[in-house]
């Protein structure tokens, strides 16, 4: 077994599973506004670009929290600090109920993003408790868990929104959370601290020592940079997607928005598998050759966008290797030192949230100022640099392991 930060008994298949839905109704808090946009931008009478702010905001804060609260999963117990950002959510989504403004709900939904740290914790909890070559397997059970929860999150919130009323979306999620915060106790271990060497770090300087690891590690820092493309992709298209369908030139519901949105289905099942598969073949080769599936997806968007059926080609490419590519990349940073993994994955979560913050608020500017076309045109240059970026590690990992 890997040392731990715990010297943690191995993870039961259980709670592996367990963990997974746990980070997917904590992931999920992002991801209701996706189909309902174009409904909450009505009630606060704001247009497309102003209502951009709210997921860009909320994936910025995200990098603003995990830089400076996940590296204390090197220092505390995992379990503590999950308990306690979770309970920052559910505070959060309280304010987000009862907000009467626009400037109200956006506050909320930027705290929000600041305390959602837990499922970037519980990779590399999940991490310390498996054999090596596990990990893959592992870190796509959970990815696949985030997946299921953003899954039923977007098509749940077009249909609840739809038939009900979109203010019901929030309130459901606040209750789900806090189910979720009174749950963690009963699921993670916390019965050990973290080394010693790790508690006497004083915070500032485990905060600092991220930029000298992440310069030692340039491969993580790469990672994170492909990552902020592959997920800006994924959130710009989505958002642009929920304004498209919804405006006068389709004329469609926000459920169809939500319907079309589990398509993510098929990523469940086949992100454990392409997990498994990266094992084999390496991270960078498989991140590359899977960078290139996803761009065939993503210049389609341009020539299938007013037609709905065919849209499905594109988004079924899509959701079916985008998160193969997350996997890869979280693997370059998992593979490391146990005592430093915390880290690493800070440096490379808040690479993929700035960099997901600008796409989000890019994608609905792109809509709002060139429609579906300019949506769709961002996609395909984002996409391009990450098949640029990905072919690049996979040339250096190949040189790397001929050494």
């Amino acid at each position: 077994m890997p040392d731990t930060e715990e010297n943690a008994s191995y993870l039961s298949r259980g709670k592996e599973f367990v963990l997974a839905a746990v980070g997917g109704v904590i992931v999920a808090n992002a991801y209701y506004i996706h189909p309902i946009i174009s409904d909450v931008a009505d009630d606060f009478s704001v247009n497309a670009a102003t209502i951009g702010l709210v997921p860009a905001l909320n994936q910025i804060a995200l990098a603003v929290g995990i830089f400076l609260l996940l590296p204390l999963g090197d220092r505390y117990s995992n379990r503590r600090l999950s308990i306690l950002f979770s309970a920052g959510q559910t505070v959060s989504l309280g304010i987000m109920v009862f907000a009467t403004s626009f400037a109200g709900f956006l506050t909320g939904s930027t705290i929000l993003g600041f305390f959602t740290i837990a499922p970037y914790l519980l990779p590399t909890y999940a991490s310390k408790r498996v054999s090596p070559d596990r990990l893959g397997s592992v870190t796509a059970t959970l990815t696949a868990g985030t997946i299921f929860g953003i899954l039923i999150a977007r098509t749940g919130a077009g249909v609840v929104a739809q038939y009900l009323d979109w203010h019901l979306v929030y309130v459901i999620a606040g209750c789900l959370m806090a189910g979720t915060t009174l749950l963690l106790p009963f699921v993670m271990e916390g019965r050990r601290e973290p080394p010693a060497s790790a508690r006497r770090t004083g915070y500032l300087r485990l905060v600092g020592s991220l930029f000298p690891l992440l310069r030692q590690y340039p491969q993580v820092f790469i990672s994170g940079i492909i990552q902020a493309l592959n997920f800006g992709i994924f959130l710009s298209v989505w958002l642009g997607l929920a304004l498209h369908l919804t405006g006068p030139e389709m004329g469609y519901g926000v459920d169809v928005v939500g319907y079309l949105a589990a398509f993510a289905i098929v990523a469940i099942f086949a992100t454990p598998k392409l997990g498994a598969w990266a094992d084999r073949v390496g991270a960078e080769k498989a991140r590359f050759r899977l960078a290139l599936v996803q761009m065939l997806g993503v210049v389609m968007l341009l020539p299938l966008g007013n037609n709905l059926w065919l849209l499905m080609i594109p988004i079924l490419i899509m959701n079916t290797v985008g998160p193969g590519i997350d996997v890869a990349g979280r693997m370059t940073s998992l593979a490391l030192g146990a005592d430093i993994r915390t880290r690493l994955m800070t440096g490379y979560i808040v690479l993929m949230f700035i960099g997901a913050g600008f796409a989000s608020w890019a994608g609905t500017a792109s809509y709002e100022w060139a429609g579906w076309t300019g949506n769709a045109a961002l996609a395909i240059a984002m996409s391009a640099g990450l098949v640029a970026l990905s072919w690049r590690e996979a040339h250096n990992a190949a040189k790397r392991s001929k050494k």
